[in-house]
């Protein structure tokens, strides 16, 4: 089964992103019965009960026909997902150098997976300049839930020397009273972990701190990407506002910002010290550890 969109300078998206979606019937949760145990008033032998877990399927990413990722990732916003994987990779250079994109599921059979797990894949049709810079640069990704680097061939190829981002005066209102107004909100906004409690979660908030956009994955960097790919399609990559992150402030997280262009990035966790080292680098004001009433401020941006 497929679901088809279609992209280009002044088309916009044909087939909308639930279109999409109902297209591909892969379940975001299943269920299952299991046993608790240690509750109060539970027997020794523990009671059995219904629970929820989150789906996580093989998505193949597909550029001109030339298979590129494999990624772990919630069957969720996949056209989303595969157009924020593109642009903070660097395949693409603008969302318009996408110009078709096609999901498709594909049978535990065919995929040679364990019965009843299905997989994605992603085609993408893009641009020639673009296609040609990914064929030279000869990497191939097999990724794990929230893998950032593997499969790169060589340490030159971690691209970890990023462009610094031109200065933008409203950088400095991502304060943290904003910063955690955004954050107060967040868990509310995360309806597929309140049942499944294994996802991660990427949150688009603007100068207010209010959060205008949501995206939920197994996979942190999924999530981010999913985000990603929801700005761009709707031409929002250039506003001002930041993003907030159920997760550490990795340096492959720092990057994929810096690469889209984006100025802010605030985590629930503590960042690493290489992810501070590119936030300075590329000019990204970098907050972390944002657990109210506190939060640090890691790197202050351009």
């Amino acid at each position: 089964m497929s679901a088809q969109m279609e992209f280009g300078v002044d088309a916009g998206l044909v087939c909308s992103p639930q279109d999409a979606e109902a297209a591909l019937t892969l379940p975001v949760v299943h269920e299952r019965p299991v046993r608790v145990f240690g509750e109060a008033g539970l027997p020794g032998d523990g009671a059995q009960r219904p629970d929820w877990l989150a789906a996580e399927v093989p998505v193949a990413m597909v550029f001109n026909g030339v298979s590129h990722a494999v990624m772990m990732a919630t069957p969720d916003q996949l056209e989303a997902f595969a157009l924020g994987f593109a642009l903070s990779e660097g395949i693409l250079d603008r969302p318009e150098d996408c110009r078709g994109m096609e999901l498709h599921t594909v049978d535990s059979g065919t995929a040679v997976l364990p019965p009843g797990v299905s997989a994605v894949e992603v085609r993408m049709d893009i641009s020639v300049r673009c296609f040609e810079r990914l064929k030279q640069r000869r990497r191939s990704l097999s990724g794990r839930t929230g893998c950032g680097v593997c499969g790169v061939e060589s340490l030159a190829a971690l691209d970890m020397t990023p462009e610094r981002l031109p200065a933008k005066p409203w950088v400095p209102q991502v304060d943290v009273a904003t910063v955690l107004r955004a954050f107060d909100v967040l868990r509310a906004r995360q309806w597929v972990n309140a049942q499944a409690g294994s996802l991660h979660a990427a949150g688009w908030a603007n100068l207010d701190g209010q959060l205008m956009l949501v995206c939920e994955d197994v996979g942190r960097h999924n999530a981010l990407d999913k985000l990603i790919g929801a700005l761009a399609h709707e031409g929002r990559l250039s506003e001002p506002g930041f993003v907030v992150l159920t997760s550490r402030g990795s340096h492959e997280l720092v990057r994929k910002c810096a690469r889209v262009g984006i100025s802010a990035l605030a985590t629930i966790s503590a960042p690493t010290a290489t992810g501070v080292q590119l936030a300075e680098l590329a000019g990204v004001r970098l907050w972390g550890l944002c657990r109210s009433p506190r939060a640090i401020l890691y790197a202050a941006g351009a």
